[in-house]
């Protein structure tokens, strides 16, 4: 099993952990983040210990108090390639509607991103040369099949997937299906 194959962390075990994180960094107590988010001083406990089970408005509510954007309580630190695969990832339900949210990735502070629509059919696989050093591309695909990712260890997606890689190394996107489409997203520091 490679890395890329390895599944990810519990989505309330990483927001335990950014919760916690988040509140000790921003220098408030438990009791004044539950109170400036109206919760209960025990709910926001159980949360920071992975036991509570956060609605999609609760949690956005905490970002507020805590001046930090959505995806931070998401974003589990993550290697060089990170794959996941159409309905899995960390995601979130709402309260109110029939509303799921999955984070795919989180944009790192100073950064700037670029997004490409992609049609390919299937050849030869499209080989990019390393672009300037802290390049990521990130891409989901839309319909089709395709082979994408670094040239040394390219993934095989479907539908749904979705796969993050360092471009400032050689990489491939090959269709591996007549009419594959794709959003790729290039992420420059």
């Amino acid at each position: 099993m490679s890395e890329t194959d390895l599944p990810l962390k519990p989505p309330l075990e990483v927001i335990a952990a950014s919760l916690r994180a988040e509140r000790v960094r921003a220098g408030l107590s438990l009791t004044e983040v539950a109170r400036r988010a109206g919760l209960a001083k025990s709910t926001l406990s159980q949360l920071e210990s992975g036991a509570g089970n956060p609605s999609l408005e609760t949690l956005w509510a905490l970002c507020v108090v805590l001046e930090i954007p959505f995806s931070r309580l998401l974003a589990a630190p993550r290697s060089a390639v990170q794959v996941i695969r159409a309905g899995q990832g960390p995601a979130v339900v709402s309260a109110e509607a029939d509303y799921r949210a999955t984070l795919l990735a989180a944009s790192p502070p100073g950064t700037r991103r670029d997004i490409y629509s992609i049609a390919a059919e299937p050849g030869p696989q499209r080989s990019s040369a390393p672009h300037l050093p802290g390049v990521v591309e990130h891409v989901v695909i839309g319909t089709g099949r395709a082979l994408v990712g670094t040239a040394e260890e390219p993934v095989e997606l479907f539908p749904g997937d979705y796969i993050s890689y360092p471009a400032d190394v050689p990489h491939v996107f090959q269709a591996l299906e007549s009419g594959t489409t794709a959003v790729l997203v290039s992420e420059h520091p």
